[in-house]
């Protein structure tokens, strides 16, 4: 079995090292779904009454964001400051309104997760607020089926990715090891984290070659 073409690696990020995958765990934005983030925005400066870069800037562009992917600030306090530094009382509901209206699922992958579930397990690690697995069946009603309670986000560990904290913690919660996990994000930092946790990670760039990666470990076969 040979990974070189399938831009898939082992945890040395070199030569790759054949290995019996035991669980795929997958990013859900720009992975699992198509993820607007200028919807989003522009659907929090309609209600704030303001401007889509002024609502950018105060939370992606400043690093507030951040702050609730590291669980740096929990839910309530993430939720309270997102509405105070956008000037206007977000409520629960809007957020979770303004979330869902940026995602669209990505029926392509979520086949591929399914059949892949047939035979193996299957999780997800996504750089969120809590707030995203707590409110997941309205935002992303798909995963729940595929994913069961094995929904994760990066807040939940205290660490973001690429931290190769976040990759460990939650492996240690799905008590299974780095050498037997295949990770998938569309971001080259987080597929470079993964790999430095020890797991091997595949570079999400289309579905045509995450079928192939998967093929070249055994776990997809035609049909």
């Amino acid at each position: 079995m040979t990974l070189s073409t399938a831009g898939c690696f082992g945890p040395a990020g070199s030569v790759p090292v054949p290995d019996e995958i035991k669980l795929v765990l997958f990013d859900m934005d720009n992975v699992l779904c198509e993820y607007d983030r200028g919807r989003r925005v522009a659907f929090l400066a309609e209600l704030a009454g303001t401007t889509s870069e002024f609502v950018y800037k105060a939370i992606w562009e400043s690093g507030f964001e951040l702050l609730g992917d590291s669980g740096t600030l929990d839910a309530a306090d993430y939720l309270r400051g997102f509405g105070e530094r956008i000037g206007y009382p977000l409520s629960l509901d809007e957020w979770v309104e303004a979330r869902r209206r940026s995602m669209k699922a990505d029926r392509a992958v979520l086949e591929i997760a399914r059949r892949l579930h047939e035979t193996i397990d299957v999780a997800v690690l996504t750089n969120n607020t809590t707030l995203v697995a707590d409110h997941i069946d309205a935002l992303l009603p798909e995963l729940r089926p595929l994913f069961g309670s094995r929904i994760y986000t990066s807040a939940r560990f205290k660490a973001a990715k690429p931290d190769p904290r976040c990759y460990r913690l939650c492996l240690s919660e799905l008590q299974t090891t780095p050498q037997t996990v295949l990770f998938v994000d569309d971001l080259a930092a987080n597929v470079a984290g993964a790999r430095e946790a020890g797991l091997f990670a595949h570079h999400h760039t289309s579905v045509e070659a995450f079928r192939q990666a998967l093929s070249a470990h055994g776990l997809l076969r035609d049909g």
